[in-house]
């Protein structure tokens, strides 16, 4: 399959997502039901993934249809709105030349996020070229609003960013760019690490940082 290059309807951005997905999916770029992916229709509708699904198994009647404010316009029952819905919708709203929004956790670049550095060194043309700066924003807790609001310094004049020991996040005008953008972050992050700039040390998680993370698990409903 291929992606919808054009401003899609509908049918094309579903497709455009579970395309995206499969292969996120298949690179390893996010485990069990990690990452989340969204695209914007001709319409200014926008459909995006549910929560608690794999990326790599999704169906068109899993996926979620929502207004600019994130309202949930077509939703099956069994199914929940990812929730880092918000996380998607500020890129949206302060680059609104933006289509299309993936976010994973692939191995080599989330390495550099666990040690909140940026990716800035000008080892490889191709990186350079297409990515320009990767920056890591500060952390936040997943799924809280203030996730959403640590990327905002990074939107204009980046092609994605880091977020602190969590992942990755790309945007494009379409979803083959979006998608293309964390594909070369994480050829970027391996090409760093085998000329010999490593993610070190990695930052860990303590205090407030902690408690912040471990609360999610009720919002989650993660039961051990």
């Amino acid at each position: 399959m291929s992606f919808n290059v054009q401003l899609p309807d509908d049918a094309g951005a579903r497709a455009n997502i579970l395309e995206a997905g499969k292969r996120m999916f298949d690179k390893g770029y996010c485990a069990a039901n990690d990452g989340n992916i969204s695209c914007r229709t001709k319409d200014g509708f926008f459909w995006v993934t549910p929560s608690g699904f794999s990326k790599g198994f999704m169906t068109e009647n899993d996926l979620v249809k929502v207004d600019a404010d994130g309202t949930i316009l077509e939703q099956n029952a069994d199914v929940k709105i990812s929730s880092e819905i918000k996380l998607h919708m500020n890129v949206y709203r302060h680059r609104p030349d933006m289509n299309a929004v993936v976010h994973a956790h692939p191995p080599l670049s989330t390495a550099f996020a666990c040690a909140r550095m940026d990716m800035n060194a000008p080892v490889v043309t191709e990186a350079l070229l297409n990515l320009g700066e990767v920056p890591c924003a500060p952390f936040a807790a997943p799924g809280t609003p203030e996730l959403a609001e640590t990327i905002v310094p990074y939107l204009n004049g980046h092609a994605c960013c880091l977020m602190a020991s969590h992942g990755a996040l790309s945007w494009g005008t379409s979803m083959e760019q979006a998608y293309f953008r964390l594909e070369t972050m994480e050829y970027y992050a391996k090409i760093l690490m085998l000329t010999g700039i490593r993610p070190e040390p990695a930052h860990l998680l303590e205090g407030q940082e902690m408690e912040a993370t471990l609360k999610q698990r009720e919002r989650y409903k993660i039961k051990f």
